[in-house]
């Protein structure tokens, strides 16, 4: 129905997720009433990402250079570790400023499902990070199954560190996410964190 070029455009809006096609076809649309130079910025700020974005060496955050801008903050609290699924709960947990510690992203979790094991997530880097200095680790995964099944098997690994693991307090429904959750929610959870 459309030129095969279109669609390759259309295919490629639609692997975001929650875009459906109808969304997919108007993103694709729209992107062909951009004026050369927004449609030029657009493409720049899709390969400026893709070249200048990486994990950072220290929590596996998204950094520009080596180290995120929290691990190269000297004002945050070394000796807690908060860990997070992905990048976006990092972003997530920081709006509630509440938080001065510092993070550990997992970028994924435990999924037999999906066959995904503790080896395939951020697990290793966590363990060489904590130091006689680190205090707590406080578990931030979604309260889903797999979530939960991370959660449980990085309490398990860390019992043998002389450091206390919490678990944020669930604000948060069964299956939600922390990016969908509001500030407050957050706050709540993270001040009701409780020893696993």
């Amino acid at each position: 129905m459309y030129p095969k070029k279109f669609e390759a455009l259309v295919e490629s809006f639609r692997k975001l997720p929650g875009v459906g096609m109808k969304t997919a076809e108007r993103y694709a649309f729209q992107t062909l009433e951009w004026d050369e130079e927004t449609l030029d910025g657009f493409i720049q700020s899709l390969a400026d990402m893709k070249d200048g974005l990486k994990k950072c060496e220290v929590c596996g955050n998204l950094a520009e250079g080596d180290l995120c801008d929290i691990c190269k903050d000297t004002t945050r609290q070394r000796d807690i570790i908060c860990v997070v699924q992905s990048p976006k709960d990092v972003i997530a947990m920081e709006k509630t400023k509440e938080y001065a510690g510092v993070y550990h992203v997992l970028n994924g979790v435990i999924s037999t499902a999906k066959g995904i094991l503790p080896e395939d997530i951020n697990i290793e880097s966590l363990l060489t990070r904590i130091q006689e200095d680190t205090k707590e680790i406080i578990i931030a995964t979604n309260p889903t199954v797999e979530g939960e099944t991370t959660a449980l098997y990085l309490s398990k690994l860390l019992e043998s560190y002389d450091v206390t693991v919490t678990r944020i307090a669930h604000g948060l429904p069964m299956g939600g996410h922390l990016d969908y959750a509001d500030e407050l929610t957050l706050i709540k959870a993270i001040e009701g964190r409780k020893k696993m």
